[in-house]
């Protein structure tokens, strides 16, 4: 009777916690639970059973083909943390607004995002999508082939960010990044902004755009772009890509310079 009481007393939290939580347990269902469920089922990764998807649905040489395929999978069969179709327009808007000839993306994962930006690059733009892990490059390469991309608008390069931001200038012969996007490990943001700015290849109005800043969050990132006083900037509020009720948002710098 009375282990029955405390726990008929504990009911009314417990209800709480989980209507309070509800889309963050929704989210563990469809981004953890249902990609191991998968991956004893098929034995392919979960950037595997998307690209497979993508290829048998999508028509080859469209970007926004591959765009929409991609959303429906995400949004339908199985969650992949790509920028998605809301805040994807938010950067569609600034490609459009900026025009960059020279643009970096940090963390191709799939070849969403880079097949989202190359798409909307000016008439010889070139982009260098970076992305550490090995396998997931070799799909997102496919992808950006499939997309109809070829090497002189998008190259891929297969290494960590913190190997490639230093050889950017002597190894690729850039002078200048017009446009950064950043949607690697969270982590690697501060390091890899600080390293950027040391590198010189950010100038006055280079834009740097980094997603998940609210969720999961990059806490370090904000508190040195806030402090440094290189960047005007602001964040892009929305919710999580292919999420309903988790906030998150995007942080867009300009690059200002010492003052």
């Amino acid at each position: 009777m009375v282990s029955g009481a405390i726990a008929l007393a504990f009911l009314p939290l417990v209800l709480t916690f989980i209507i309070r939580y509800r889309y963050y347990f929704v989210l563990f269902y469809r981004a953890v639970l249902v990609r191991m469920w998968y991956d004893c089922k098929t034995g392919l990764s979960r950037e595997e059973r998307a690209f497979q998807y993508v290829l048998t649905h999508a028509i080859p040489g469209d970007p926004e083909s591959i765009l929409e395929t991609f959303d429906l999978w995400c949004s339908k069969v199985e969650f992949i943390s790509n920028i998605g179709p809301k805040k994807g327009k938010i950067m569609d808007r600034m490609l459009s607004e900026h025009c960059p000839l020279t643009v970096l993306e940090l963390g191709s994962h799939c070849g969403y995002s880079t097949v989202r930006i190359a798409r909307a690059l000016p008439l010889g733009a070139r982009l260098y999508s970076v992305e550490m892990d090995a396998r997931n490059a070799a799909i997102a390469e496919k992808i950006i082939r499939l997309a109809g991309f070829d090497d002189d608008t998008v190259e891929l390069i297969a290494s960590p960010s913190d190997e490639v931001i230093p050889r950017l200038r002597a190894d690729y012969g850039l002078e200048r990044l017009d446009f950064v996007f950043m949607d690697h490990w969270k982590k690697c943001y501060r390091p890899d902004l600080q390293a950027l700015e040391g590198s010189g290849l950010l100038g006055k109005g280079s834009v740097v755009l980094a997603d998940n800043v609210l969720f999961p969050g990059a806490p370090n990132f904000i508190r040195h772009v806030r402090k440094s006083g290189l960047y005007e900037w602001k964040i892009h509020r929305a919710t999580l890509e292919y999420s309903k009720g988790i906030r998150d948002g995007m942080a867009e710098l300009v690059y200002q310079g010492i003052k």
